[in-house]
């Protein structure tokens, strides 16, 4: 396979912007899937979270769209949320100003007079959440019957939240001739439904990732106390440079924010709740590092593709499997490594062996406090060798192998 962005047939001119950048060798995903796009062909591509999708469809994407007219893009990518497309567009534009052409994000939240006034110039790429774009195309401002190439990115998140209607909308207004690339986790349920009805003759690429995004994380599963939890969270936070904060609602994102900033470690919220100026300063900060700890919600950690994450903290255990997962999936991106922590109050215990176990991971569940020193460097504690640790994870579960009328006091019950 080959080894080299030129040898997979891309530009002089594209390979240079991406080696000015440190990019010199393509994914996985990418050696798949980029020959097929340059050659026009409508492309699926299953891969997880931080595999290098953006550069997978970005190349051809840039390679293939021509110089557009006013209000009439040849590009099109649609996305869940309002920070995967700016995302999308940050990453494309370098590419874009490699071959002069232009990368416009359009998502709701933002000024759409300064979007519209944009388009009237001339746009060659536009990258859009579905809402946003339906709204501007049913005021007249935006034609996509001049669009060539539709990616569709992250097509099992758009399934999650509802917007595949939308998407379905969109690809009725845009030419049947057009060529699309769909990338997405899992291909089956109404993401499968869209490739069928609106993709023509797609070839299919899989990079297996089930297995290896367990086994490319290191997890942690740490019993607390409800009174020392966010000072352990601080304590963890504060050995990190990337720290990641599920919670389960915005207000509790609000409040932890809040109680970690009295400890020290700086953390901002986000959520739907705030404005998207506030979102995007957030996020923004985050992805530079100039903000080390970002505590979020399900829903709107759903736009963040930040690499580089050492990190993510379940403050609250995630509702099932499937979530632990794609929550995890934030750390352990683009080829790095990087640790998942699990805080667990005593009446979640029960809960946490049960994801363990539908997660296949046979980690030992830890009690900590907050002056452990362990704490602020996980990837060099790792519970699952720490001899004291396993003696008494033995003890324990020795004790609960032993039969209930062995185990007896002797003490006779109340008849």
């Amino acid at each position: 396979m080959a080894t080299t962005f030129d040898a997979l047939g891309v530009s002089a001119d594209l390979v240079t912007s991406l080696a000015t950048r440190g990019i010199t060798a393509p994914f996985p995903v990418q050696q798949l899937t980029i020959p097929d796009g340059l050659a026009g062909r409508d492309v699926c591509g299953k891969a997880k979270t931080g595999s290098g999708k953006t550069l997978a469809f970005g190349i051809p994407l840039v390679e293939r769209t021509g110089k557009a007219t006013p209000s009439r893009p040849q590009g099109l990518v649609l996305v869940p949320t309002r920070e995967l497309a700016v995302q999308v567009s940050e990453e494309l534009m370098p590419l874009a100003e490699a071959r002069d052409r232009t990368v416009l994000a359009i998502y709701g939240g933002a000024d759409m007079d300064r979007q519209i006034k944009h388009l009237s110039r001339g746009v060659d790429i536009v990258v859009a959440t579905p809402g946003r774009l339906i709204d501007m195309v049913d005021r007249k401002v935006i034609d996509l019957s001049g669009v060539v190439m539709v990616v569709l990115d992250e097509a099992d998140r758009m399934a999650d939240m509802g917007f595949l209607p939308q998407v379905e909308w969109v690809l009725r207004h845009v030419d049947q001739s057009r060529q699309t690339m769909l990338f997405s986790a899992t291909l089956d349920g109404e993401v499968d439904h869209v490739v069928r009805v609106h993709m023509h003759d797609p070839v299919f690429h899989e990079v297996e990732s089930t297995n290896v995004t367990v086994e490319d994380m290191h997890h942690r599963f740490f019993k607390v106390h409800q009174m020392d939890k966010v000072k352990v969270t601080a304590a963890i936070a504060a050995g990190t440079y990337r720290c990641l904060v599920f919670v389960r609602t915005k207000r509790g994102a609000d409040r932890l924010a809040e109680q970690l900033d009295k400890e020290g470690v700086g953390a901002m919220p986000i959520h739907g709740d705030l404005r998207q100026s506030q979102r995007e300063k957030a996020l923004n900060d985050f992805t530079s590092g100039k903000l080390h700890v970002l505590v979020a919600t399900d829903v709107a950690a759903r736009g963040i593709h930040v690499d580089e994450i050492d990190v993510v903290i379940h403050y609250d255990p995630p509702a099932d499997h499937k979530a632990y997962l794609h929550r995890s999936g934030r750390t352990a991106r683009a080829g790095t490594s990087g640790v998942v922590v699990t805080l667990t109050l005593w009446d979640q215990e029960n809960e946490v062996l049960l994801l363990q176990k539908r997660c296949g991971i046979d980690e030992p569940l830890v009690e900590v406090f907050s002056n452990d020193e362990r704490l602020r460097d996980l990837l060099a504690w790792d519970p699952a060798t720490d001899e004291g640790v396993r003696s008494s994870a033995q003890a324990v579960a020795a004790v609960k192998a032993v039969p209930r009328t062995v185990r007896s006091t002797g003490r006779r019950g109340r008849r």
